[in-house]
Parts: structure tokens; C-alpha cells; sequence
């Protein structure tokens, strides 16, 4: 455990070192269908930080997608009118999740730490996702192949061994 810890923060470390960036897609997919319209462009114009809705729970391997509670916290109040925020207000009054359609996936054998990348290498969500705080739609804008992975460790001096990834089958 301490020896992985150690790996992970040596890459860590490199990756700050790097400042890479993943490459942009060749042909951006159309964004998918959400049930809810969200604009991240609005939400960070009006200083909302990526982890206000992205928590990451230790150990930090997964980013959350908010659920109503996080969303209703604001809106409650603000721009209750609004058609989406009233549909919004119901998946909270019924305690029921949004099935928020997932844009960037990475495949269950893919070992992939957030806080290995954004709180110990400080890469910010950007390098990865793209220019997020720009968009009113998000589409998957990013390569994240295991070739733009790849790329990126090379780069970075990190290790580009299977097993480091890779979860053994």
C-alpha cells in the first residue's frame, strides 16, 4: 500500500512536472441527451468550482456527478421558474436520482485516480475534459484512449507499465 502510494505520487509529481494536456479529439461526438439541461459555462461564470459538483470522496479515485440534493442547495432559490429547475425540484422532492448520461468513460479494468491527478499533480479538470467551463453543452472533447494516456505518462516521466493502469484479469 505504501509502495503504491509512492508510485502514485512520484507520477504525481511528473505529471505537474509535464503540464500535459490530453489531445483533442479528431471529430467531437455529438453531446449526449441529458435529462436535465445544464450549462457549465453559467455555473462557472458564476464561480462555481469544479468540485462543488464533482466531489471526490476518499480515497479519491472517482469524481461524483452531483445529484439534486447539491443542485437544490442553490436552487431553491434561485431560478425556480424555470422549467428544468422545477423538474429538478422533483427529482428531489421524490428522492429520486438524475440518470445523468455519462460523457467521459473509462472501461472498469482502468484503474484511474482524481486525486492523483488534480489534488497531488494539480492538473486542472481542463487537461483531461477539456475547456468545461466554456461550454452550455459538454460533449467528450478529449482523448482519453490508452494511446493519449500513454502520450501523456511518456511525457510526464510517468510509468507506462501495464499493471500500473491496467487492473490484472
Amino acid at each position: 500500500m505504501l509502495a503504491t502510494r509512492h508510485i502514485l505520487l512520484t507520477i504525481a509529481v511528473a505529471i505537474l512536472a509535464a503540464a500535459q494536456q490530453l489531445p483533442p479529439m479528431k471529430r467531437v461526438p455529438p453531446a449526449p441527451p441529458q435529462p436535465i439541461p445544464f450549462s457549465h459555462k453559467l455555473h462557472a461564470a458564476n464561480g462555481i468550482a469544479c468540485q462543488r459538483c464533482h466531489a471526490m470522496p476518499e480515497p479519491g479515485d472517482f469524481a461524483e456527478i452531483a445529484g439534486a440534493d447539491v443542485c437544490m442547495s442553490c436552487h431553491s432559490a434561485i431560478k425556480t421558474a424555470s422549467p428544468a429547475i422545477r423538474k429538478l425540484a422533483e427529482f428531489h422532492q421524490q428522492g429520486e436520482e438524475i440518470l445523468w448520461e455519462p460523457v467521459y468513460l473509462i472501461p472498469d479494468y482502468v484503474f484511474f485516480s482524481h486525486s492523483t491527478h488534480v489534488k497531488k499533480a494539480k492538473a486542472a479538470c481542463a487537461a483531461c475534459h477539456g475547456p468545461v467551463a466554456e461550454r452550455d453543452v459538454l460533449a467528450k472533447e478529449r482523448d482519453i484512449s490508452m494511446a493519449a494516456c500513454m502520450d501523456c505518462h511518456r511525457a510526464a516521466g510517468a510509468s507506462i507499465d501495464c499493471a500500473y493502469c491496467h487492473e490484472p484479469r
